[in-house]
């Protein structure tokens, strides 16, 4: 079985072919990839990542289980697949906000401007994850694309994370202070199809919260989307390449 693939970003100095074709792979035929020395310091990656749990444990986690309580799993039947529990990130005025969040959404920014250059070359909303109460019933966060461009998460070593590929669900490795990276709907419609936009889900567990902070780096809201002219016109000489040569 192929390996996933881990992109190491401090290699883009001294081996950027080998790293470059790497991406390249990873964004024809994964659409999803794992950033290691990406830039981000770990000490920062920690302090986001304890100020979240912290807020969830203080302000979240009580609401949601008198949630779960009164209401949460009579919304689903017994043959049920989906687990929706998430809490929100706290707002702005929150101490997460000023001490960790505001921080690293300027590093996953300059990171998504980053491999938009490098792809560019080949051619925030958090949430905290609850325990599910009842796993037996649920699947997990149902499988899905996502509709933007590219996606840069940031989660803890616990969330089982899932892309399907050639029909069979992988796992995403937990990788301690990585960024996992994947590609939305709109970049796979840039790039003509050559970059794939593909289905993932989350498994629901029983054992302790699981912590995601997704940032979106998506074409603003009144963009057109459509494949990008050089990448059709260069289709239409292969193709015409090739019926000349049958």
């Amino acid at each position: 079985m192929e390996s996933f693939p881990v992109i190491n970003m401090e290699n883009l100095n001294g081996e950027e072919r080998a790293t470059m074709e790497n991406i390249k792979d990873a964004c024809e035929n994964w659409g999803f990839f794992e950033l290691v020395n990406h830039g981000i310091s770990h000490e920062l990656m920690d302090t986001v990542e304890r100020l979240t749990k912290e807020h969830y444990k203080k302000c979240m986690e009580q609401r949601f289980k008198e949630m779960v309580a009164s209401k949460g799993l009579r919304l689903f039947s017994p043959k049920s697949t989906i687990w929706t529990g998430k809490a929100p990130l706290p707002p702005p005025s929150s101490n997460l906000q000023h001490e960790g969040d505001e921080g690293i959404a300027a590093h996953l920014e300059k990171l998504a401007e980053l491999l938009l250059d490098l792809l560019a070359k080949l051619w925030h909303q958090g949430q905290q994850l609850p325990p599910c109460p009842q796993p037996e019933l649920i699947k997990g966060l149902r499988a899905h694309t996502d509709a933007g461009g590219i996606i840069l998460l940031f989660q803890d070593d616990k969330v089982r994370l899932q892309l399907l590929k050639d029909g069979q669900w992988i796992d995403v490795p937990p990788m301690r202070h990585s960024i996992v990276i994947n590609l939305g709907d709109q970049l796979e419609v840039i790039t003509n199809g050559k970059y794939k936009s593909v289905v993932h889900r989350v498994i629901a567990q029983t054992d302790g919260n699981r912590m995601s902070l997704a940032s979106f780096y998506n074409p603003g809201s009144d963009a057109v989307i459509y494949p990008a002219p050089a990448l059709v016109e260069k289709e239409k000489r292969q193709a015409k390449c090739t019926r000349n040569c049958v």
